[in-house]
């Protein structure tokens, strides 16, 4: 509590920097209230107990992206925000099950809630927030996984690819929400996970 979103970015990218990086492209950091509906910047707002937050990590490593999300609690969580997350962690999975070889990016827009039934009027609202796209050396490759895309205009995958998939769930109390982002590979028998930073289950920060 008191720190800042503002803080964070500036944290993240000095951390970047010093570890390697060559390119922090942005640093997303939404807390509180700015949760739901979800926004792609970052503010002044101080995290306050009990806050679900989550950030965006977009930059690259000897010229490959990374693009993944994490959610946090401060320091408690109410049932509302556990529940968005293990809802938001239920379609991450559903969709890291399918990644596999030969089938095609319409069958994983499938498997995510349609527009209307987490809270929007139409695919395009909320486009970019059930969704998945090819990542290497630009940060949005194809293919692109999203209902607003693929059921029209699907496309094959294929072993090598490169997906980062991210989910989001707004909680039932109408200002928190979860976001969960994973970076996977396509092997010849599905997909592997390769980001590294655990997100099973809510995690939470200097918890009381």
């Amino acid at each position: 509590p008191g720190v800042r979103e503002n803080d964070i970015v500036a944290l993240s990218n000095q951390m970047l920097y010093e570890m390697g990086s060559d390119d922090v492209e942005a640093i997303n950091a939404i807390s509180g209230e700015r949760c739901s509906p979800h926004p792609h910047n970052f503010t002044d707002r101080m995290f306050r107990p009990g806050d679900q937050a989550f950030f965006d990590i977009l930059q690259s490593y000897q010229g490959y992206r990374t693009c993944y999300y994490r959610t946090f609690n401060v320091g408690t969580a109410t049932s509302e925000q556990n529940d968005a997350y293990i809802q938001c962690r239920e379609w991450l999975d559903k969709a890291i099950e399918l990644i596999k070889p030969g089938v095609s990016t319409d069958v994983v827009a499938k498997a995510w809630p349609k527009a209307e039934e987490f809270g929007f009027e139409s695919e395009m609202q909320a486009f970019g927030l059930q969704f998945g796209h090819g990542l290497g050396l630009a940060l949005h490759e194809r293919p692109i996984i999203s209902r607003l895309v693929s059921l029209e205009n699907p496309m094959e995958i294929k072993t090598g690819m490169v997906f980062a998939l991210e989910t989001y769930c707004p909680a039932k109390d109408g200002v928190s929400a979860a976001r969960i982002e994973e970076e996977v590979v396509v092997t010849d028998q599905g997909c592997k996970v390769i980001s590294l930073f655990p997100a099973d289950e809510l995690p939470i920060a200097n918890r009381y």
